[in-house]
């Protein structure tokens, strides 16, 4: 039996740091699904058929990474919900900093409440990647600064296309 992991985020955009905790899931993992959240309670940039389309073109076309091992969707559901129908017990998150600790940890207990089958695997992205947020990458490119080193090519031509 193949192990699925769900990966749900609002990758609002994907960053390098995002890929790093997919790529290191895959060493673990038979398949990772990349869960876009459409949930009303945020402020996005990009809508959630953008941030589909940003994160399929960062992931297999600028990375040209195995489409048979990746699934990008996006979900208006509890993550707990999609790892019932995918399948999955893992959900995948990663950290940053000592400070997304709490916030995850508080969110891993409330997953495993409303289903004590599913565990919460954290990865930590390599260091040159933890401090990336995509917070910090639209403040960065909506001032003119340069990304290069913080998401892919793609990524980066669609936020300078949205803030000029």
């Amino acid at each position: 039996m193949k192990k699925v992991a769900i990966y749900p985020g609002t990758f609002d955009p994907i960053t390098f740091g995002h890929i790093d905790v997919i790529k290191k899931g895959l060493k673990i993992f038979d398949k990772i699904i990349v869960a876009i959240s459409n949930v009303d309670n945020k402020d996005y940039l990009f809508d959630s058929s953008e941030r589909m389309n940003i994160t399929k073109k960062a992931l297999f076309s600028d990375l040209k990474l195995n489409k048979n091992k990746i699934t990008v969707i996006s979900f208006t559901t509890l993550t707990t919900d999609l790892c019932k129908k995918y399948k999955s017990n893992v959900i995948l998150r990663g950290l940053r900093a000592v400070s997304d600790f709490e916030y995850e940890f508080q969110l891993a207990g409330m997953n495993r409440k409303l289903n004590n089958n599913i565990e919460t695997l954290f990865l930590m992205s390599d260091v040159e990647n933890q401090i990336i947020s995509s917070k910090f990458v639209k403040e960065i490119i909506k001032l003119k600064g340069n990304i290069k080193r913080f998401t892919t090519k793609s990524t980066i031509k669609l936020l300078k296309e949205k803030y000029e």
